[in-house]
């Protein structure tokens, strides 16, 4: 390029000077009149030459940049989870606390909402530098319904009560319209309210036992004691309406044609809802549990977060969750690979495990990312860096994150990059030198004091 410029401009000024010698034998002797014609005759032609330089652009130069980092903590939206309350949830082995939420900890009465305890709880989580996973719940066995008092007493509506796990437990009803309304304007006001709010990672919600979409002990009748299937339609499209950013949930258990639309329902598996597993690693686990999850589509989890629960079917199977073969032959990176799974309640591993061991596990969860070439490139004297960065890990991040450098975020995000994928992501106009301490990760979806690592080996 720089060659072709020269030869140009050598070019220009062999033609100047012939235009020099032609004028002086025409006007020579003319004095001042000619000067001032081949003045403007001179300038005119520096323009000329200096416009057309200036319209080449300068080459693009291109220089490889050593980069060294590594990923040494659990990432954000990923890993092990224990409860809020557990007493050693004040851990680095962790990034996600659990917590069940009642209905009636927020609605006061018609249309009137107290956020008052999901803040404090929010807030207590944060201050942890840890995220929530909450789950709306109505029915629990041995225990009331979180149904607020002011449905409780509108006419008409009428709870029953009956067994479940050998507990008197109490079961909404869902043929109340008005209790129906209520459901979808909680989630209303829910959504409007944390949608973008970087505290919460997850948000689960349902029907039946502990909102894990069934009632298989009980008294189980659609329309009744669990919605119908005509308003488990409207419910989820209400919810899929309402969330843009938070990610949220719904039991696997919701494969079951007999008592959801789901399966059968083009539309209804359309949806962008995550699904959870909340006897994952149990004995009929691929057989029962991977049929659910084939149900909703073996490439959901490219678009919607899997995550669960450790199953409590016996006390063999907590104990063994971590252990190299599982507890029935399968580990739990292996399972958590197959299934593409980005967190997992396991509360009880405390008890069983390391926390060097439970941070191994939470690590094994999620996105993982590496950046595998990092180039400098100047052009018009402008410096831009371009990364290709591939996921290491067993699943996508599904929220944005983009590298930034200098307080300028890259072009694209890491949103949606599969496992084994590689994206380019290009930073315009840096100023300096990228090192581990000045090209960072950033997302409005985690807290201020969290960050999502990379590792490089760039020399």
């Amino acid at each position: 390029m720089k060659n072709s410029c020269v030869s140009r401009s050598t070019s220009r000024l062999t033609q100047t000077s012939q235009l020099t010698s032609q004028f002086h034998s025409r006007w020579a002797g003319n004095g001042s009149r000619a000067f001032a014609i081949w003045s403007s005759v001179q300038v005119a032609i520096v323009l000329v030459c200096v416009t057309a330089s200036a319209a080449e652009p300068s080459a693009e130069i291109r220089r490889s940049v050593p980069l060294q980092a590594e990923i040494d903590s659990v990432q954000p939206m990923t890993g092990v989870v224990l409860w809020h309350d557990h007493e050693d949830v004040a851990t680095d082995a962790i990034s996600l606390e659990f917590r069940y939420c009642g209905y009636d900890e927020v609605a006061v009465g018609p249309g009137q909402w107290d956020f008052t305890a999901i803040e404090k709880l929010l807030d207590e989580i944060a201050s942890r530098s840890h995220q929530a996973v909450l789950r709306f719940r109505f029915v629990y066995p041995g225990k009331k319904t979180t149904v607020p008092q002011f449905i409780l007493d509108l006419p008409g509506y009428n709870e029953t009560v009956a067994k479940s796990e050998g507990k008197k437990t109490h079961f909404c009803d869902w043929s109340h319209e008005g209790f129906q309304q209520f459901v979808l304007d909680f989630y209303t006001e829910f959504a409007s309210r944390y949608d973008n709010d970087p505290r919460i990672a997850y948000l689960q919600t349902g029907f039946g036992l502990w909102s894990e979409y069934h009632i298989y002990d009980g008294p189980m009748k659609l329309g009744d004691t669990f919605p119908s299937k005509d308003f488990q339609s409207k419910f989820l499209k209400h919810l899929d309406q309402q969330f843009d950013s938070l990610p949220w949930m719904i039991s696997i258990d919701a494969a079951d044609d007999e008592a959801t639309p789901i399966a059968n329902s083009d539309d209804l598996l359309a949806l962008e809802y995550g699904l959870f597993d909340d006897s994952f690693l149990s004995k009929e686990h691929s057989k029962w549990n991977a049929e659910n999850w084939r149900a909703f589509g073996s490439d959901r989890w490219q678009r919607q977060a899997g995550g669960g629960e450790f199953n409590y079917y016996t006390r063999r199977d907590q104990k063994l969750a971590l252990s190299p073969n599982g507890p029935h032959g399968v580990s739990v990176e292996d399972a958590v690979r197959q299934f593409h799974i980005s967190f997992m309640i396991g509360n009880d591993q405390p008890s069983y495990q390391t926390m060097p061991r439970i941070q191994d596990v939470s690590m094994s969860m999620g996105y993982r990312f590496r950046v595998t070439k990092a180039e400098a490139i100047k052009q018009n004297g402008q410096v831009s860096l371009e990364l290709q960065v591939t996921n290491e890990g067993v699943a996508p991040i599904y929220r944005n994150a983009y590298f930034e450098m200098e307080g300028v975020r890259s072009n694209q995000s890491l949103r949606g990059l599969l496992p084994g994928e590689t994206r380019t992501c290009t930073i315009d106009r840096i100023a300096s030198r990228p090192t581990s301490d000045n090209l960072k990760i950033v997302s409005d979806a985690i807290l201020p004091n969290q960050a999502i690592q990379f590792s490089a080996d760039l020399k």
